[in-house]
């Protein structure tokens, strides 16, 4: 049986997952990330995508916007702009999300930030795929 940690996920509206876990898995810019207890330190940017929380042998799946995610000896904090369980996210609410990203590719005054909002328009329509699979 894998060794529990503390996990907390924090949303600018609310506190959506506080207590002991087995495992997360935590969608980073430089791939997908999984946490157990022990693991090194470290900070890493997200990226629109699922964190999938393990424990008691069920997994449960949060959608994230994006954020930070900061490792540390006593456990995973979380920082997201926007999460959402899956159970509760819309296929309205994720069309929002991208229409939004559409805005940016749209509003980008420069190739870097193109390139950027780009890049995130993609990852919330693989995320979408991923929902609608």
């Amino acid at each position: 049986m894998a060794e529990n940690f503390h996990f907390e996920l924090v949303a600018p509206e609310r506190l959506l997952f506080s207590g002991d876990v087995e495992a997360v898995i935590v969608p980073s810019v430089n791939g997908d990330l999984t946490v157990l207890a022990h693991h090194a330190p470290l900070m890493a940017v997200l990226k629109p995508g699922l964190i999938t929380v393990e424990s008691g042998g069920k997994a449960q799946a949060i959608f994230v916007r994006g954020g930070f995610a900061d490792v540390r000896p006593d456990g995973l904090t979380v920082l997201a702009e926007q999460a959402v369980p899956v159970e509760e996210l819309t296929d309205d609410l994720i069309d929002v999300v991208i229409t939004d990203a559409e805005r940016a590719v749209d509003a980008a005054t420069d190739d870097d930030q193109r390139r950027v909002a780009l890049e995130r328009l993609g990852q919330l329509k693989e995320v979408r795929g991923l929902l609608q699979s």
